[in-house]
């Protein structure tokens, strides 16, 4: 019988140790408390459920990142989930019920199949928040300064911000009437900035203005500019489009005066997420990381499978991700109180006096000696001194 490496782990699935568990912990429960002072409210979602509603509005693409597994007691397919954001519109949509606008936040683990691209990593720790019920610019407005609070929070540096909007090319692509396997050639061929395989997919269109406006959209990335050469390019295109741009020059001119220092970008050809999302959306990055650190977006609708269509924006990030990234730190292991291993009156009680006031407190078990208190990361000792029982400093 084969030898097996019992400590081994699957690729992509990490053991989290003291050191970053720590830093990791300390960022979860300050950024939720940023949530919370924002008025977002924390839920916890469970970690699988039926397939069917797990995947509800999420498209292709995560389906093929989900596990999957049947249900020993119904018989029916399961899902470890992949992504939290369904579930929390289910819980908006059905659950909770609200009339008017909520604010919903989470923070939990979730498995991939495969890793994201330029990632390792299949086992990550999703942080994000979501604002439902208002369709106006207000709500992506606020959710994105949340999402850039975040990272000031966690103070990751030189961060820069790309906007886009699907809806651009969903107006122009229903404008052109374009067949499903065409509009899907065109849809790769725009995320590669395929200019000739764009202008051959467009030169099959009818009308020579809205292939004109599909093949402008390849050269439509850059600074706030691109709004201004976007709104000559797409002159006469389907209101829906002239929205849209409206959309994200109200958006960028608040964002520019919130964060001056945080330089926009965008990209009109750029649809991440184009299957889930339907309107403005928005992705952080930093130099010398090749994915977003946090992204987000508009999505309406999402809720229409849960009994109630909604409107909804909201953003995601990997927790680990942001911590690697940033420079929050846990309450250092050097700061703790080593007790003895005894039995005298008073000790216990004096343990317990201090934890309750927010000490780290290590006691010795038999055999450990006050030698050890450093190596375990404590920086004073308890001992019984004229008549009672006193913190002093540890004596390296």
């Amino acid at each position: 019988m084969p030898t097996v490496d019992r400590w081994l782990l699957p690729d992509g699935i990490e053991e989290v140790l003291p050191e970053e568990a720590a830093r990791t912990e300390a960022a979860r429960r300050q950024l939720l408390d940023l949530f919370s002072r924002w008025g977002y409210d924390l839920v916890i979602t469970p970690h699988i459920e039926y397939l069917e509603s797990l995947l509800t509005g999420s498209g292709h693409d995560m389906d093929l990142q989900t596990f999957k597994m049947t249900d020993q007691m119904s018989g029916r397919m399961l899902g470890l989930r992949a992504d939290i954001t369904p579930q929390v519109a289910r819980i908006d949509a059905h659950t909770l019920g609200a009339d008017g606008p909520s604010r919903l936040c989470y923070c939990g683990s979730v498995l991939h199949t495969l890793p994201r691209p330029l990632s390792t990593s299949r086992s990550l720790i999703q942080l994000g928040a979501e604002l439902y019920g208002d369709a106006s610019s207000a709500s992506d407005i606020e959710v994105i300064s949340l999402m850039l609070e975040t990272l000031a929070a966690s103070r990751v540096e030189n961060v820069h911000l790309d906007l886009g909007h699907v809806g651009i090319y969903r107006g122009l692509v229903q404008a052109a009437e374009l067949d499903g396997a065409t509009e899907r050639a065109l849809f790769d061929a725009l995320q590669r900035k395929a200019a000739d395989e764009v202008r051959e997919l467009t030169s099959r269109i009818e009308q020579p203005s809205l292939a004109a406006m599909l093949c402008g959209l390849v050269d439509l990335s850059g600074d706030i500019d691109v709004l201004e050469r976007a709104h000559a390019l797409l002159e006469g295109a389907p209101e829906q489009i002239t929205v849209a741009l409206d959309e994200l020059a109200e958006i960028a001119q608040t964002i520019t005066q919130r964060y001056p220092s945080v330089p926009l970008y965008f990209d009109l050809a750029e649809l991440r997420g184009y299957h889930y999302h339907t309107g403005v959306t928005f992705a952080a990055f930093i130099p010398g990381t090749g994915q977003s650190i946090a992204q987000g977006g508009r999505y309406d609708e999402i809720g229409r499978d849960f009994g109630r269509a909604r409107p909804a924006t909201g953003f995601s990030t990997d927790l680990r991700l942001l911590v690697s990234c940033g420079q929050i730190e846990a309450d250092s292991r050097s700061h703790g109180i080593w007790a003895p291993h005894a039995s005298q009156p008073g000790l216990q009680d004096k343990v317990m006096q201090l934890r309750s006031a927010g000490e780290r407190v290590i006691v010795a078990l038999p055999g450990q000696l006050d030698t050890d208190a450093a190596s375990l990361g404590c920086d004073r000792i308890l001992r019984f001194e004229n008549d009672c029982w006193q913190v002093t400093e540890l004596q390296v």
